[in-house]
């Protein structure tokens, strides 16, 4: 996949399948472009239908991993207005880091919940969020 902004990652990830099942890893330390101590590791779901984040950040970096149901992430670099849509589902496994002043929203376009996994490089601080609403999806 050729991108517009060229500050975005997509990762195609290596899926490891046996007997019982499959394994991917989805971050490593040698992935984060920038040492940092540990951020903040959760996961999101999206109802169908549902657009979620339209925000950014100015100091964090994000890495996404969609793990079930179909969908895209849209990123849009702030300075440049470059702004791509990035096909994200279980079935093509893929992480997208989001580095600062890039606002993101996740849509699922499938027919079941979407569910993301995502690494923040920054712990959320209700008293220092470091996210700006910005509508792009």
């Amino acid at each position: 996949m050729k991108l517009k902004n060229k500050e975005v990652v997509v990762r195609q990830l290596d899926v490891k399948p046996d007997d019982r099942g499959w394994l991917a890893e989805i971050l490593r330390s040698e992935s984060l472009s920038t040492p940092h101590e540990f951020g903040q590791l959760f996961m999101t779901a999206a109802d169908i239908g549902a657009v979620k984040g339209n925000h950014y950040h100015t100091r964090k970096h994000e890495w996404f991993c969609a793990v079930q149901g179909e969908g895209s992430i849209v990123v849009e670099n702030n300075e440049t207005g470059e702004r791509d849509e990035i096909p994200m589902d279980e079935n093509n496994l893929v992480c997208v880091a989001v580095p600062p002043n890039h606002t993101h929203a996740l849509k699922n376009s499938g027919t079941k919940p979407l569910l993301v996994l995502i690494y923040i490089s920054e712990a959320y601080n209700p008293e220092d969020p470091d996210t700006f609403k910005k509508k792009i999806a």
